[in-house]
């Protein structure tokens, strides 16, 4: 678990702010999961917050928690202490921090997250989020298939026409830099759709799925929301950046080959689509070659040019 400076970075931009937030409120589930009294003044110290954020983390932001009040000290109901293990905890922070992310955060909603069934159906990477209003309905359905193991059909743009697909397995549903997405299993393939373009949904009652729990390590694992039949890419890292790739992993699962003699990388990585790393080797432009496959340096350098000649 990364731990962020609980004080808000002079920019105050949205990212750090909810960073900052996430923090807190991951800190306050600890105490309350470890059977902690927690006083809201010494909060307010810890924290370098007001009485009145304090109150709102407790009081709202947590209030599907089942949390009891003995005279000024608040604490989890004893039934559910423990209960929570640290990837809970960073969830249900960062769910409690998300106004928007969800298209319902009622009472009902947040209390079903909570449940264990439940917290299996969602898959979140990052903290942005886009609008999901109105899809309220269509999320819950498609979050009950999941845990229902019931088969759904929709609508889908494909190739400029609404494709009907049908007999789909629901797996999760993904929260990836911001966009929702669902993963279903479509005969043998594991596939990801845009949540927002499903049409009408049906979940075929009485039609259930064998739970595979290979595809959900897949998903637990992977970098991003490429699913298809992995390809070898490999790169050239010039000396100036060199340090970057080899402090963290910028690209999924990179393997650094080779070290050249003056200070370069060779470096290669399996994708799951070219567009999972294209937009990567051009943020790092001219610090980065594609040496295969053969011919896509040549044609990622003939769209910029000819991005440029407009």
């Amino acid at each position: 678990m990364s731990h962020h400076s609980t004080t808000a970075p002079h920019n105050k931009n949205m990212t750090a702010s909810h960073e900052t937030i996430v923090y807190r409120l991951v800190q306050i589930l600890i105490k309350l999961n470890q059977g902690e009294k927690l006083n809201p003044l010494q909060l307010c110290e810890e924290f370098h917050v007001t009485l009145r954020t304090i109150q709102r983390d407790l009081n709202e932001r947590f209030a599907y928690l089942p949390l009891q009040r003995t005279g000024k000290l608040y604490h989890l109901d004893p039934i559910y202490l423990g209960k929570l293990n640290t990837r809970d905890i960073e969830r249900f922070a960062a769910l409690a921090g998300m106004h928007g992310m969800f298209p319902s955060l009622s009472d009902d909603f947040l209390r079903d997250v909570f449940d264990a069934s439940i917290q299996s159906a969602l898959l979140i990477k990052g903290h942005h989020y886009e609008d999901l209003a109105g899809k309220a309905e269509l999320f819950r359905s498609i979050e009950q298939a999941i845990v229902a193991r019931n088969k759904i059909s929709f609508h889908y743009p494909s190739r400029g026409e609404l494709k009907r697909y049908t007999d789909i397995e629901p797996y999760k549903l993904i929260n990836n830099k911001g966009i929702w997405y669902m993963a279903a299993r479509h005969g043998e393939k594991l596939k990801t759709f845009s949540f927002t373009r499903l049409d009408r949904l049906e979940i075929l009652s009485g039609s259930h799925f064998e739970f595979d729990p290979a595809v959900d390590k897949t998903l637990q694992e992977e970098d991003g929301i490429w699913l298809g039949e992995k390809k070898e890419i490999v790169l050239k890292i010039s000396c100036e950046v060199a340090d970057y790739f080899k402090r963290r992993k910028l690209i999924a699962h990179q393997v650094i080959e080779k070290e050249l003699e003056d200070g370069g990388l060779i470096i290669s990585a399996k994708v799951g689509h070219l567009n999972q790393i294209i937009p990567i080797v051009r943020y790092w432009i001219p610090h980065i070659r594609i040496i295969s496959p053969e011919g896509l340096q040549a044609e990622m350098e003939g769209e910029i040019e000819k991005y440029l000649s407009k």
